[in-house]
């Protein structure tokens, strides 16, 4: 009996191996954006543009579906090394930050709208619609509006650590704001009040908007991912990541929801995209993208995804240098 049982664990733990070892499925089309890599990667609402911040050859705009590289996207004669980006909900206006400086961007044109001198270091940007304002995440412990058009800072949100992430809803008018000092919160754009605060455990490295702005996410690093309703502030439900994989690292790295807000893909460190249901907080559908060696100890943190205006399509920018579509 006992020799038994032990045969019949052994069969149960080879099928779970075997079964975890599945490859996922791939994207599929696959193009290069950077040779050596990207900074930072940021798509349009519907994936049609990207903004990508390659290691090697500066900031350029990226025509997806014609996989066409349109415009050199620079902030002066040297390459510029982007750290944040951000598309207005249009998709017709976009900013791009490195470590001094703002550029507002017209995407039909490619022109430089205005050049304006960073209030600080910047993080992260969300821009609003038609580029009126954008929303800066800042290492002084701020988040801040800044006037895209005029110049200056028109609004300032404080927290106690440094603003990692930020967002907007669709009508510009929730902001919300993610920290390390353990909190994400959102504000009214129009008042500077905070309306609902989200706590976590741990520094929180991730924040979206629904386009409605009625349901927000927050992620935290080795703690937990959140999808709740900011009416009332209440969890509607946590991705549920084990604790063993929180202590290994894994974490969000990227994230948007559906137009409608029922569905959420997110991206990962560890060369994943993920399909969920904000309602049954299930998992709908799961992609593995390519590293670039397959046989070298690296990886491709997925650094921004999108909902594609085709059904069951949805576009992945990777750090290793490829923008992924990928269907279900």
């Amino acid at each position: 009996m006992l020799r038994a049982a032990i045969r019949t664990s052994l069969v149960i733990a080879t099928l779970l191996t075997l079964s975890a070892c599945e490859p996922l499925p791939e994207p599929k089309v696959s193009f290069e954006v950077a040779v050596q890599g990207s900074h930072m990667g940021r798509l349009s609402n519907n994936g049609s543009r990207a903004i990508i911040g390659s290691i090697n050859h500066g900031g350029s705009l990226w025509r997806v579906l014609k996989k066409e590289r349109l415009y050199d996207w620079n902030h002066s004669k040297e390459k510029t090394t982007l750290v944040a980006a951000a598309f207005s909900p249009e998709g017709n206006w976009a900013m791009t930050s490195d470590s001094h400086s703002l550029v507002l961007w017209q995407v039909e044109s490619g022109e430089a709208f205005r050049f304006w001198t960073a209030p600080g270091e910047v993080l992260s940007i969300a821009l609003a619609p038609n580029g009126e304002y954008a929303l800066l995440g800042m290492a002084d412990h701020s988040a801040v509006i800044f006037d895209s058009k005029r110049g200056g800072v028109k609004r300032r949100f404080n927290h106690s650590g440094r603003v990692r992430s930020v967002d907007l809803s669709a009508d510009g008018k929730l902001a919300l704001t993610g920290s390390e000092d353990r909190s994400s919160t959102l504000w009214s754009v129009a008042s500077g009040k905070a309306l609902q605060t989200m706590q976590h455990e741990e520094d929180v490295q991730l924040v979206r908007l629904s386009p409605k702005g009625d349901r927000a996410l927050s992620a935290a690093k080795y703690d937990k991912a959140v999808v709740w309703n900011t009416s009332n502030g209440k969890a509607i439900g946590e991705i549920p990541l084990s604790a063993e994989k929180i202590k290994r690292g894994l974490r969000f790295s990227a994230a948007r929801f559906s137009s409608s807000g029922r569905y959420l893909l997110v991206g990962r460190p560890d060369q994943r995209v993920q399909l969920w249901d904000t309602k049954s907080m299930k998992t709908l559908a799961e992609w593995g993208v390519l590293k670039r060696d397959a046989w070298k100890p690296t990886s491709a943190a997925i650094q921004d995804v999108a909902f594609a205006s085709a059904k069951r399509t949805y576009y992945a920018i990777a750090s290793n240098g490829f923008i992924h579509q990928l269907e279900r």
